[in-house]
């Protein structure tokens, strides 16, 4: 297995985050998992990078880890999720970040397999979380959107925000006659393929280019790179509206959303019930804890636009280091204390006991 200097170079231009902490982390002492339990045992550099939406998370989580092992340094490179994917495939990335779990659809299963030496690469749920539709509409306090509104806003179909279709979802709000700027991810992103997921699922008729992680450049709107890109061009821009991590758009609008007769606001506690009405993916396996997230929910209550974010691993490495250091750091980020940090930090919904008890049950066998 190559070394993280070699892991940089594989990587050219990349700047990645370096999540390093000083020694105010030492707070965190009880980090609730088995290998960092230890304290101090552990050593080098743990770098890995991917989805853009754990990137508050991981910085929460890098405290945690390091309060316990102040000789580790945990750095993650929020370049998107299928920029993590194909560095975990290449071997650049000894762990990834993802909203999407790994498919053969484009073969990236097969050649994770292939990278972790033949076995099944690791794949277990670290972060769940609603994804906003965040606003930045002037005297408009609350905006609500039935999926079918939405899905013609994002779809370049419903145009101005004074249309009816808008009207008749918010009939007490003052809408101007304003052209809407639709945002969107100009990076391949698994928010954007759990955003469209959900048009799909929900407003076919009117989002009709399928699930996606690519935005479709014949629907328009302007494009910002990562998460932090769409929040900062929302929040740049009045009449602007674009999907992102709920946690990163606390300082914008954040549309309520059509669920059966009700509007839901995109909160943790909303968001953690669609998971549990969801069923496994079909590759689900003793190494893989993947969900088809039923979007379609009319259950009251709960907010339908939700990402789960997984972290990848090998089975085994060659380099017993890298798998000594990835093993520890999953297994806090799965603990009791990892996501509750996230929770305090991010915004995330902890995972459920029975997700937690299976996920680490698998990392634990990381050698």
């Amino acid at each position: 297995m190559t070394s993280t200097s070699i892991r940089r170079a594989i990587v050219p231009g990349i700047a990645a985050l370096t999540l390093a902490l000083s020694a105010c982390g030492a707070a965190n002492e009880d980090t609730g998992s088995t290998s960092a339990e230890g304290g101090g045992d552990l050593s080098g550099t743990l770098a890995g990078g991917g989805a853009s939406t754990q990137q508050a998370a991981m910085g929460a989580w890098a405290v945690g880890f390091q309060g316990t092992n102040p000789d580790v340094t945990v750095e993650y490179d929020p370049i998107g999720s299928g920029g993590g994917r194909e560095n975990f495939i290449s071997g650049a990335f000894p762990f990834a970040g993802s909203d999407a779990y790994l498919t053969d659809d484009e073969g990236e299963l097969s050649d994770a397999t292939e990278r972790c030496g033949g076995d099944a690469p690791i794949q277990v749920p670290s972060y769940i979380s609603p994804i906003a539709v965040a606003y930045n509409l002037p005297e408009v306090d609350e905006l609500k959107l039935s999926p079918q509104t939405l899905a013609g806003i994002m779809a370049g179909k419903i145009t101005t925000w004074d249309d009816e279709a808008i009207a008749e979802d918010n009939p007490d709000a003052d809408l101007p006659s304003e052209r809407i700027n639709a945002v969107h991810r100009s990076d391949e992103s698994g928010t954007t393929e759990n955003f469209t997921d959900y048009l799909t699922t929900v407003a076919p008729d009117e989002w009709d280019a399928g699930v996606v992680e690519t935005w479709p450049t014949e629907y328009g709107g302007e494009g910002a790179k990562g998460t932090s890109g769409v929040v900062q061009t929302v929040e740049n821009s009045e009449f602007s509206i674009g999907y992102a991590d709920a946690s990163q758009t606390a300082e914008l609008g954040q549309a309520l959303i059509g669920v059966g007769d009700d509007f839901v606001e995109p909160s943790a506690e909303a968001a953690a019930k669609i998971l549990e009405a969801s069923p496994e993916a079909e590759g689900a396996s003793d190494t893989a804890v993947i969900y088809d997230l039923d979007f379609a929910t009319e259950e009251g209550g709960t907010y339908p636009i939700v990402l789960t974010s997984y972290l990848m691993a090998c089975q085994s490495y060659d380099d017993a280091a890298d798998g000594e250091l990835v093993k520890a750091f999953m297994e806090y980020v799965i603990s009791d204390e990892g996501q509750d940090q996230a929770a305090a930090e991010a915004g995330s919904a902890p995972l459920s006991d029975s997700i937690q008890e299976q996920s680490l049950s698998i990392i634990e066998n990381i050698g």
